[in-house]
């Protein structure tokens, strides 16, 4: 079954109104009308509903997505699935998020504005990877053991390099920004430009942007051909994406304090990577599902939660860093 424009266009339309909500009503500010730090307990109150969401959705994919009970039980755990694998590659993402931040020492009230484009950037760039990605795969099937083969390679790579700590200010697109831009020595305020003297220039918040938006990129080259290994339906692996992106925010500034302690989740996210790689090579060597989604969603899960938990007992006499006020 492929999704109708009305599907699409009601998806869409409910994503950006969660979007403006988040922005608008949602956003807390100050008497001054600035913006105020993100509570914790707010961040994981806005986590649990983002995740509640995507529940729902994989309910009303289990009841209506699908011209049978069959087709219907395997897309929407085609779904789950594709959502737990981008879900715990989005964690991924706050580990650069807060090294970003702390380097740039942007302050807590203006992450949220931030964070808010970086996602929509994120969205939408993934938005078109996926309608090229779905044309690409159903004209050259072989791609399928480029993907596989890459996803493998990938992973290994995160493994070995798992105890490193990146620097993402070493870039050469911030090195070419900052000798092609005008940028002003501090922030002024939330804002991205500002005009001084007469000219335009840009502030540090919005190279801190451009990075976000470099990084997420880089990780949807992962995270895109490893979805693809589940579904190759663009409505699933769309809505997947979407509803694991859209909580990212909130669970940046849920779990920024305490994103240090989960010193083993890149290990469980590249042992992902190689399992959904081999998967897709599977897959494509068998001429279809060579490994039942049930049994990948287990698997998944099993391997990001043992990690989670790994690493929070490994590290329970440490002490959390410093969060958001609450």
């Amino acid at each position: 079954m492929e999704a109708s424009p009305v599907f699409w266009l009601a998806f869409n339309a409910a994503v950006l109104g969660l979007l403006l909500l988040d922005l608008g009503v949602f956003a807390r500010k100050n008497a001054q009308g600035d913006p105020v730090p993100v509570p914790v307990r707010t961040a994981l109150i806005k986590s649990a509903a983002y995740a509640g969401l995507a529940l729902a959705f994989f309910v009303w994919l289990r009841l209506s997505y699908g011209a049978s009970p069959e087709e219907r039980s395997a897309k929407s755990l085609e779904f789950l699935t594709g959502y737990l694998i981008e879900w715990s590659l989005s964690v991924d993402n706050i580990f650069v998020f807060v090294l970003l931040f702390a380097k740039f020492g942007v302050p807590p009230a203006y992450q949220h504005r931030v964070l808010f484009w970086g996602i929509l950037g994120a969205l939408l760039m993934r938005g078109v990877m996926i309608v090229v990605g779905t044309a690409l795969l159903r004209e050259f099937d072989w791609l399928m053991v480029v993907f596989g083969l890459f996803l493998v390679w990938s992973g290994w790579k995160m493994l070995r390099a798992a105890e490193e700590e990146p620097d993402p200010t070493n870039s050469p697109v911030l090195r070419w920004l900052r000798r092609h831009l005008p940028v002003t020595e501090g922030f002024r305020g939330n804002a991205f430009t500002a005009r001084e003297g007469g000219r335009l220039m840009v502030t540090p918040l919005l190279l801190v942007l451009v990075l976000i938006e470099l990084t997420d990129l880089f990780f949807a080259l992962d995270s895109i051909p490893a979805i693809f290994a589940v579904s190759t339906d663009p409505f699933i692996v769309y809505t997947a994406n979407v509803f694991a992106i859209l909580g990212l925010r909130a669970m940046y500034f849920a779990l920024a304090g305490i994103i240090h302690r989960f010193k083993y989740l890149k290990h469980g996210l590249s042992i992902v990577l190689m399992i959904v790689g081999a998967k897709m090579l599977a897959n494509w060597y068998a001429g279809g599902k060579a490994v039942p989604v049930e049994y990948a969603l287990l698997v998944t899960g099993g391997i990001i939660t043992g990690s989670i938990i790994l690493s929070l007992w490994k590290t329970r006499s440490e002490r959390a860093g410093v969060t958001s006020a609450e």
